[in-house]
């Protein structure tokens, strides 16, 4: 057993110590006497953005409900169907309200010869009641739009307020998102929005946003915020209201920059240039544009393309403890340009 452990010990700790002197042999070439350090310039996609996440809204929304108590008694329309404003979706009984408002034309044509006319005209606005009584018997859609949802069947009794479906409008969608205050000076109508569905396999899908306040709010966790409404115009039908989503909105159009360590941009007369590398180890002196980019990172305007192996024209920055101070190229976090860390040539 023993014999077993030992030999397991030296399977393990004979690579692990390969590998170690190996990353020591490296760190002393490169940096013993005669080692050129180099960096190869690269391309990075900057994304000016504010992301962004909620549910999405149908454009409109009609709850189809009684108004008041009743038997229905026709049917027009089922789960699905696409219906028009106005269109008649269901009726209940109506024959006690017809009753009253026959009842209440015999009284009003013998008032016509026997009242006055102060008593026809409260009678004609009595008759006013009446008819639309008749007309609350009756549930119509108020816009054009999609049966989402229906129960009712002809013979069922509804009480006041029942709901018995829904008719939505998917012509647009839209949604309300909370902007944080330091993001809500880059918002501007129409920018675009790229929104990315859990529930929709078929890519992204664009939108806008549409308008945001003059005013800000204040969140239940005590953030300022600033409520922004974003559309979504003629979406695919896979997307349904209330789907959840996460997203973008584009400040700006993204902008692929060349980067490169700030070490490899020396100065003469104010002029920045760099030393570029052959396959041979052969250098040339280039004059770049350059501009800030971080604190450790710059820039390339002009002079050089992606690729470029540049040799190292100057020490690597030492942090407070003594030790070198590295930062990572990484893309710019979304919602803002990172904060320039030098303005010009070293001095």
């Amino acid at each position: 057993m023993k014999k077993n452990i030992k030999r397991i010990i030296i399977i393990v700790c004979v690579p692990a110590a390969i590998l170690l002197s190996l990353v020591i042999a490296r760190r002393i070439k490169n940096n013993s006497p005669g080692a050129v350090r180099t960096f190869t310039v690269r391309s990075e996609m900057y994304e000016n953005v504010i992301d962004i996440a909620g549910n999405v809204a149908a454009a409109q929304e009609q709850t189809l409900q009684a108004a008041g108590d009743g038997t229905v008694t026709a049917v027009y329309v089922s789960e699905g169907d696409t219906v028009k404003e106005g269109d008649l979706i269901l009726q209940l009984d109506d024959s006690e309200q017809r009753y009253n408002l026959e009842k209440h034309d015999f009284d009003m044509e013998q008032k016509r010869i026997t009242g006055s006319m102060r008593e026809l005209f409260l009678m004609e606005r009595q008759r006013g009641v009446l008819l639309q009584k008749i007309q609350d018997r009756n549930i119509t859609a108020a816009f054009s739009g999609l049966i989402a949802s229906f129960t009712a069947q002809t013979g069922d009794y509804l009480e006041a307020k029942d709901k018995v479906g829904v008719i939505v409008d998917r012509s647009y969608l839209h949604s309300t998102v909370e902007i944080v205050e330091t993001d809500a000076p880059k918002l501007r109508p129409g920018q675009k929005v790229r929104f990315n569905f859990p529930a929709y396999q078929n890519g992204i899908v664009e939108g806008y946003l549409e308008s945001f306040p003059a005013v800000g709010t204040v969140t239940s966790r005590g953030a300022a915020v600033v409520n922004a409404k974003i559309k979504i115009e003629n979406p695919p039908p896979e997307i349904l209201p209330y789907y959840s989503f996460t997203g973008r909105i584009e400040i700006s159009p993204p902008v692929t920059m060349l980067l490169v360590e700030r070490q490899a941009i020396g100065y003469e007369n104010g002029k920045a240039y760099v030393e570029r590398l052959d396959e041979g180890g052969r250098s040339e002196r280039v004059f770049v544009g350059v501009e800030p980019y971080g604190n450790n990172f710059v820039s390339v305007v002009y002079g050089i393309d992606e690729g470029s192996v540049l040799k190292a024209l100057q020490q690597e920055p030492v942090s407070g403890r003594g030790g070198a101070r590295r930062q990572a190229g990484g893309r710019v976090p979304s919602g803002g340009v990172q904060s320039p860390g030098f303005g010009g040539p070293p001095r």
